[in-house]
């Protein structure tokens, strides 16, 4: 049996690219017949893959009739960069996940709340069971405490104007004017604890970082028989956070 030259490549599939840069190449739109013609496509063929492209979002007809490039496209370009400023930093919480036997997380405040950007565990370091969402459990993580007591005094009332302070564990902090009185008074700042919060068994120790303009939080969890330790993490955490704010903080 003879073997293949390479691999098997979809053909539509190129066309589609090829039309993509061409209409990238023009940045007030090209007619399909110019761009049929850049891209030595048949005109129905290009008119066929231009027609799927705006379906999908990915380029968009002008009143005009030129095609220029779509809002999904812009999406992708800001996901990608993402996931490049991240691959930066995933070493850096593997070595903090391995040197505390912790699992870490790296959060950000994106459109007014508190996301989860990365959660680095392991077999012997597993996460903690993430039963509510972070962006409705800002107030009882401290992770989202973090962010919290970051923020400027008008931002952190519009957070807390949209969020309830639900009751996830006993010791979750429900009252407002208390929340707000230790995240003020917080005696391990700038570095934030949660102990038993959000979920009874667990202690979390959570710092700033930054990523250019954008506040988030670096943090680990711990079973609460490491509570004694909690200093000694946040002494590892807080020049781990710098690193981490510099990596980030790098142009791509």
């Amino acid at each position: 049996m003879a073997e293949q030259a390479g691999p098997t490549l979809i053909t539509s599939v190129q066309r589609a690219m090829r039309l993509l840069e061409a209409v990238s190449a023009h940045e007030n739109g090209a007619p399909a017949k110019q761009l049929a013609r850049e891209t030595g496509l048949p005109l129905a063929t290009a008119y066929h893959l231009l027609r799927t492209l705006v379906h999908d979002g990915y380029v968009r007809k002008l009143d005009d009739g030129g095609f220029v490039l779509g809002d999904k496209l812009q999406t992708l370009r800001t996901t990608g960069r993402a996931q490049a400023l991240l691959s930066r930093v995933r070493p850096t919480l593997g070595a903090l996940r391995d040197e505390l036997a912790s699992a870490a997380y790296l959060t950000f405040y994106e459109e007014g709340e508190i996301r989860v950007a990365e959660i680095v565990d392991g077999p012997g370091t597993p996460r903690v069971d993430l039963w509510v969402g972070f962006e409705d459990a800002g107030h009882a993580t401290a992770l989202g405490k973090t962010v919290l007591r970051e923020l400027d005094e008008e931002a952190r009332k519009d957070y807390l104007s949209r969020h309830q302070l639900a009751d996830l564990t006993p010791r979750t902090i429900t009252s407002l004017p208390e929340l707000l009185r230790r995240l003020d008074t917080e005696p391990m700042a700038p570095a934030v604890t949660d102990l038993e919060e959000y979920a009874l068994g667990t202690v979390c120790v959570a710092v700033p970082v930054y990523s250019g303009d954008t506040l988030g939080s670096l943090g680990v969890s711990l079973p609460v028989n490491r509570f004694s330790r909690l200093q000694k993490v946040r002494e590892r955490l807080l020049p781990t956070a710098s690193r981490v704010t510099r990596s980030l903080s790098l142009t791509i």
